[in-house]
């Protein structure tokens, strides 16, 4: 079931290499089929394990490290073999933080929840308003020294921030949502990136699934589904957004391929320095995700996927008005 010869990419201009596509572990419940799924992406040859400290089952009980907890089982003893990433900076009801005293308490409990003594890629969830990037970075900057965490990350953030971020520390990577209906980074944030020699990771690759061509209809999702709160699930703009998706399940027909393949394959064609983190429960998925890095796009490829899903496509926001997760 190993597979030594997937392709990686290098995030970043510090080292830091992982496989080509990570996976994504927010919506992951926390079972035995999960550590399953986990421990089965590993052997597949993921390296790149996505999570934070408020994901998981019971954050809305105002706990945090859950899904932490889930990805350390999951790799226990196998860590030397995983690269993985988690985030600080959200709170239930605080706001966004970045300040030195909650960072410091933060990676620490990602430690221990996590079981292990170093964070690979610790990404700042999203920019603090009330904190000056240079604090926050100056502070994780010092957490690299003392060995807890390798790498540095933002999420969610802004251009100019990314590059104030940079100068005081290098950042290896950016996570934020890329796909082909979530294309509004290209603006101004992809060029900094390539620049500045960032890497990328985009979350929600496939459109929080949409683009897998799984959903057909809004009853598709559980009554406990959070897409059910998502604009880009409801009423007319479903129904826009599902007529791009028919053209993508037409045109993966055509290529051999799945949507989800060539979604993937769309994403990873937009540079080297991209790893997309797809999220899934399945180990069949994780293997179907991973199909995506032998489909060849030509020239004539990417015009027509451009023609099919241009930048500014999907009907509805990214997120409901109130959250930003």
């Amino acid at each position: 079931m190993s597979n030594t010869t997937l392709q990686t990419r290098k995030l970043g201009r510090e080292g830091l290499e992982v496989s080509a596509v990570g996976l994504g572990t927010m919506m992951i419940p926390d079972n035995e089929e999960s550590v399953r799924t986990i421990q089965g992406a590993l052997d597949l040859g993921v390296t790149m394990f996505d999570t934070a400290d408020l994901y998981g089952e019971e954050y809305l009980l105002h706990r945090f490290g859950g899904n932490e907890r889930l990805v350390g089982r999951a790799l226990k003893g196998r860590r030397d073999k995983a690269i993985i990433a988690t985030k600080f900076g959200v709170t239930h009801t605080q706001g966004p933080k970045g300040d030195p005293a909650y960072i410091k308490k933060s990676v620490d409990a990602s430690l221990y929840q996590l079981g292990t003594d170093y964070i690979d890629l610790y990404y700042q969830h999203r920019p603090d308003p009330s904190t000056p990037i240079e604090e926050t970075v100056g502070t994780l900057a010092e957490l690299v020294k003392e060995g807890k965490i390798r790498y540095i990350g933002l999420s969610e953030a802004p251009a100019d921030q990314i590059r104030r971020a940079h100068a005081v520390h290098p950042i290896t990577a950016v996570e934020t949502e890329y796909s082909l209906w979530s294309r509004e980074l290209e603006d101004e944030i992809l060029p900094v990136l390539k620049e500045l020699g960032i890497g990328l990771v985009p979350y929600s690759p496939l459109g929080r699934g949409f683009l897998t061509g799984q959903i057909k209809k809004f009853e598709d999702l559980p009554p406990d589904d959070y897409r059910r709160f998502y604009p880009r699930f409801q009423g007319e703009n479903f129904i826009k957004n599902l007529e791009v998706v028919t053209l993508i399940e037409e045109m993966a027909a055509e290529k051999g391929c799945t949507p989800a393949q060539l979604g993937l394959a769309w994403l990873l064609a937009q540079g080297d320095f991209i790893v997309p983190i797809p999220g899934t429960k399945r180990l069949e998925r994780v293997a179907e995700n991973f199909g995506a890095l032998q489909v060849h796009l030509t020239a004539e490829d990417l015009a027509q996927i451009e023609r099919i899903s241009p930048k500014g496509i999907a009907a509805g926001s990214r997120f409901p008005v109130k959250s930003q997760i």
